[in-house]
């Protein structure tokens, strides 16, 4: 009996209509399902070491899914644009590959569906930068993400983002997880993550403000910390930008040519880009941009996960809890569950996040937010923080992660295209180990391109980026001299965060300018506290008209015709 023929046994006992076969050296799933929680069942018993992957093509009845959300634009501005790579997808991922790839002497293009880039899945997480202690031995996640924790002082310091590294606590309710407890310390110790230190109750209780009755020990581990996600993201494409990357916003992938296993043209919605090498960091459509290359060889399926944000009056709830005690007795248990289980975290702007959950959905885009998912959220938390309401809440949102059905990160070369570098998959913990990714990825390509080019390092390569200047970081003294030289930063235009006229002014000076109100919002947070803009939202349109020459009717709150207000012209 073959390997697939094993699996095919192995299905067929569970779900004897569905037809498995081998393809392309990948395990292909066809037939048609009425339930979403059977088509992933299916393609989980699907994965094995032998094959590249999974090609999961069952149908699910009655279910079409949605279109991809196009950019507005289409014209023919970028047609007959030449670069040496390409990078499709303008999230943590694609915007440091690209930083990355502007250390060679190469031309680099960006192309990002969004009106911003960090828009998506890299915008839509807690921010924490993991330890890894959760994670199987052997992972493409456990290794990015290794090496990568230790380098987010340095880039940090480069690219002037804020970080923090607070530790992360691993609690238990229960005095039975105590052996459990020791094997991770034992397994942390295999993986050469250091100084955990064992908390009893007494302990935990002088350090975590409100902690429940209900927690009888915990870990302290301390090498957890947080970053703004989309402000990681925002410096790495400002500093790729800086050093002669072109991003190109509103631009989407609609297809490609393929000749002799080659990406000769790269179809968007504003002409045809010629590239030497292809780098997929698509995120959710990752396996679409795959299909489009001809180089298919695994199924994103995608996973949502809701976060809820307290005011900062909250912060005495924070406890920075992993979960990772759950994750690992679930792994234990030999349960089918890909997930931490969220906790309870600081932000690097000193607000609660909670969550996020994980529901399984067939839909790739679909970031909607349900009370069932706030609901879950707290009362899950509840059990190790119960002070915490929903009164708190001052904002929520969803964001859709990108799993595989092997549960790990493809990075890889094509199978059957050649100047194609695959980056998908990349759920969490994919913002913690994108440093090393970039680092992996950008050298890929440029082996690829070895092929057609000499690739000469750039000695003009600048790693240091200037973000905006935060104020309220800054003692009475500094402030006062900032405001003496210019004014503006003693002009508060967002009560709520403290956020002056010449930071806004800072935003709109970036090397990668996006003239929005979420724009703004997403580089100096005007517009994220309790009143959530009500109050600053047409003070930032003045200075954006001011600034930019933008009429009030071609102000946008996400970009392209999603305008705040509009001109009766009669």
């Amino acid at each position: 009996m073959t390997r697939i023929d094993r699996i095919a046994k192995k299905i067929n006992r569970v779900y004897p209509h569905i037809v498995v076969s081998e393809k392309d050296g990948c395990v292909r799933l066809t037939g048609e399902m009425d339930r979403w929680d059977d088509v992933l069942s299916a393609g989980k018993m699907a994965v094995s070491g032998h094959f590249f992957g999974v090609l999961n093509d069952i149908k699910l009845a009655g279910f079409t899914q949605p279109p991809i959300k196009r950019p507005v634009l289409d014209d023919d501005r970028y047609d007959g644009a030449v670069c040496d790579v390409l990078v499709i997808g303008g999230g943590v991922i694609g915007c440091s590959i690209a930083r990355e790839l502007t250390r060679y002497n190469i031309k680099v293009i960006l192309v990002e569906k969004q009106s911003d880039v960090a828009t998506m899945q890299s915008a839509r997480n807690d921010g924490a930068i993991h330890v890894g202690i959760d994670l199987p031995n052997k992972t493409k996640k456990l290794h990015y993400l290794a090496r990568s924790n230790c380098m987010y002082e340095q880039l940090s310091a480069q690219l002037d983002f804020p970080f923090t590294r607070h530790g992360q606590y691993v609690l238990s309710t229960s005095w039975w997880h105590l052996p459990i407890m020791l094997a991770l310390k034992v397994k942390a110790m295999r993986q050469k993550i250091t100084n955990l230190q064992f908390m009893g109750r007494r302990k935990l209780a002088g350090v975590v403000p409100n902690l429940s009755k209900n927690v009888k020990f915990g870990i302290l581990m301390d090498k957890g910390g947080c970053v703004c996600p989309y402000g990681m993201t925002i410096a790495y494409a400002d500093n790729a930008v800086q050093n002669g990357a072109k991003i190109l916003l509103n631009t989407i992938v609609t297809g490609m040519d393929v000749t002799d296993g080659v990406i000769i043209g790269v179809h968007t919605n504003r002409g045809i880009i010629k590239p030497r090498v292809v780098v997929n960091a698509a995120g959710v459509y990752a396996d679409v941009i795959a299909e489009y290359a001809q180089d298919r060889f695994y199924t994103i399926h995608p996973r949502r996960g809701t976060n809820l944000i307290l005011d900062r009056q909250s912060k005495s709830h924070i406890i920075n809890d992993a979960g990772s005690i759950s994750m690992y007795l679930s792994r234990k248990l030999r349960q089918r569950v890909h997930s931490k289980g969220g906790g309870i975290l600081q932000t690097v702007d000193d607000n609660v996040l909670v969550g996020p959950d994980s529901v399984e959905t067939p839909y790739r885009e679909d970031h909607s937010t349900t009370i069932e998912s706030i609901n879950a959220v707290m009362s899950k938390h509840a059990l190790t923080s119960p002070t915490m309401s929903n009164r708190d809440i001052i904002n929520y949102f969803t964001g859709v992660r990108s799993a595989t059905y092997e549960e790990d990160f493809v990075i890889e070369y094509g199978k059957k295209t050649t100047n194609i570098v695959h980056v998908a998959g990349i759920q969490s913990p994919g913002l913690s180990a994108a440093p090393a990714i970039a680092i992996d990825v950008s050298k890929m390509a440029v082996v690829i391109l070895t092929k057609y080019r000499i690739v000469l390092a750039n000695n003009k390569f600048n790693p240091v980026r200037k973000g905006v200047t935060n104020i309220s970081k800054l003692s009475i003294q500094e402030r006062d001299e900032l405001i003496r030289i210019n004014p503006n930063y003693g002009e508060i235009v967002c009560r709520c965060e403290g956020i002056s006229k010449g930071e806004i002014l800072d935003a709109l000076h970036l090397p990668l300018c996006v003239p929005t109100l979420d724009g703004i919002k997403r580089r100096v947070r005007a517009g994220m506290g309790r009143c959530q803009g009500a109050f600053c939202q047409p003070l930032i349109m003045d200075i954006i008209k001011e600034d930019r020459g933008l009429p009030y009717d071609r102000i946008s709150k996400k970009g392209e015709d999603r305008v705040i207000l509009s001109v009766n012209k009669e």
